[in-house]
């Protein structure tokens, strides 16, 4: 029987000395700890106790090292172990770079020398039966997978939850699904510490099309570790918290009628698995690959693959959190919105309350007041001054030379102009005419108002209509050319005559003539 040392006689470590023992293969035991060394040797005698890595390395009677330390020293345990000529296996992750990664598998197929990686959940029965099921096609097309891996505890600093839980669930998909993401997602949330992930979700997407999410948490107040594959034709869960029946399948189907989708649930069936621990099958399995020389199920390659889509998730996961930091700054920095489809140029000013939404476009040297609403496809500037509470409807532009005082409302797709006798081939931009909006006026949809012209406080403009004039306060225009109809109150309502005095049905503010115009009484 080959002999082994672990390395790392911790959290994880402890269960690799009680399973290697268990198969008559452990010859040592190292760690840094003289405590914890001295009680292992009280419980298993006949290994020996080693506090120096170096001695491990040097001592011809250890064929392999099974490492367990933290993740940050994987790397430089694994090189020194394969530059001594021992076989090595370690706990996941293979290391924490996808190129030092690959500089250890080339070192271990240099030095013929098995390196495998931890990944346990290869070694369940109801996982390797699951595989087996895939394989002969049961559950069909594989449409999509989701895996929670969550616990409170065990809580590291060393490394992020995404690196301490998700590298078994992530070598399960990939090796279920036998393909690499072609694309990569991922969310978290750090609560403990600013700079540790705590929490995290991954989404990848592969090339045949399946989709995949991983959410792995320590803050979780209850373990689960489920395990759900969807197929077109069956549905498998592996919850390896049941003590029984830990992987069921579900003939679920869906049937189309009348070209609506109509569930049909079926009842589970559990499927009979083995009752091995899957960490003494792993520990088994690295010693045959040591006495046989065969290639173990999770090699270095297996383990290089893993730790590729770590990094993918990992870098992932800072790209978002960059993004929402980001986001955040601009929503702390901004009192307004602005759509991430619309633009602002610098040395605009944007009132607080006031919001800017899809392709719109606010250019340089305009101002916008407090609490207005830009709709969609708007164009402001340059040079444009909107005051406060303004409403401005989907596709219009408000050219240079425009300006609208407080509470204009401007309806869809309506016109400003600002030359009067526009020429392509001339330059006219010097001529720009000035029109302006007064107080609480509104422009109905699809009107058109020339330049050079002011448009009454609270004068309304029927939709459609040609304003070539000027506009008396309270006005009702209609028509092409543009004609006053009647007088409006200022709260949006036609105005009823009893003389030279005007009267609104609603609200009952009166109205006089008054120098072409209206004024309230």
């Amino acid at each position: 029987m080959p002999q082994v040392a672990v390395v790392g006689a911790g959290y994880w470590g402890k269960n690799l000395i009680r399973n290697f023992h268990s198969l008559k293969a452990l010859s040592a035991i190292c760690d840094s700890d003289s405590e914890r060394l001295e009680a292992f040797k009280q419980q298993y005698p006949s290994s020996k106790t080693l506090r120096a890595y170096s001695d491990v390395l040097v001592d011809e009677a250890i064929q392999a090292v099974a490492i367990a330390t933290p993740a940050e020293a994987h790397a430089e345990g694994v090189r020194e172990a394969l530059m001594a000529g021992k076989d090595v296996f370690v706990e996941k992750p293979l290391c924490l770079s996808v190129e030092e990664g690959e500089r250890l598998v080339a070192l271990a197929r240099k030095m013929n020398r098995i390196l495998m990686v931890g990944h346990l959940l290869w070694y369940h029965p109801a996982v390797l039966r699951l595989k087996e099921l895939i394989d002969k096609g049961d559950l069909g097309r594989i449409q999509y997978v989701y895996s929670n891996r969550l616990n409170l505890g065990k809580i590291r600093r060393e490394e992020n939850i995404l690196w301490s839980f998700a590298p078994h669930d992530i070598s399960v998909i990939l090796g279920l699904l036998n393909e690499m993401p072609d694309g990569v997602r991922a969310q978290g949330g750090n609560y403990l510490h600013q700079n540790i992930a705590d929490v995290t979700t991954s989404f990848l997407s592969f090339p045949s099309g399946v989709r995949a999410h991983i959410f792995v948490s320590w803050l979780h107040p209850f373990k689960e570790q489920k395990l759900v594959i969807v197929g077109d034709r069956k549905m498998a869960v592996f919850d390896d918290m049941e003590k029984k029946d830990k992987l069921i399948l579900y003939p679920h189907s869906i049937d189309w009628k009348n070209q609506i989708p109509v569930a049909n649930k079926a009842e589970g069936h559990p499927v009979e698995i083995e009752a091995n621990e899957p960490l003494l099958s792993e520990c088994r399995h690295f010693l045959e690959c040591v006495a046989t020389r065969v290639r173990p199920r999770t090699d270095g390659e297996e383990g290089l693959r893993v730790l590729s889509v770590l990094q993918r998730c990992q870098e992932a996961l800072e790209r978002e959190a960059h993004r929402e930091e980001k986001a955040e700054i601009h929503s702390i920095k901004r009192p307004y919105v602005v759509h991430e489809s619309a633009y602002v140029d610098e040395g605009v000013g944007i009132g607080e309350g006031t919001s800017i939404w899809h392709f719109s476009h606010v250019l340089k040297g305009s101002r916008i007041g407090k609490l207005c609403k830009i709709g969609q496809n708007v164009v402001v500037g340059p040079n444009v001054v909107i005051g406060d509470s303004v409403k401005i409807q989907n596709n219009v532009s408000v050219y240079e030379g425009v300006t609208l005082e407080d509470y204009v409302f401007c309806g869809p797709s309506m016109v400003f102009t600002n030359v009067i006798n526009p020429r392509s081939e001339i330059p006219r931009m010097s001529e720009l005419r000035k029109t302006l909006v007064r107080r609480g006026a509104t422009i109905g949809a699809n009107s058109t108002i020339l330049c050079g012209i002011t448009i009454g406080r609270y004068a309304l403009i029927g939709a459609g209509a040609v304003v070539t004039k000027d506009v008396p306060d309270y006005a009702l225009i209609i028509g092409n050319p543009g004609r006053i109809t009647g007088w409006m109150c200022a709260c949006g309502v036609k105005l009823a005559t009893k003389g030279r005095k005007m009267t609104c049905p609603t609200c009952d503010k009166q109205y006089q003539v008054h120098k072409g115009g209206l004024k309230e009484v």
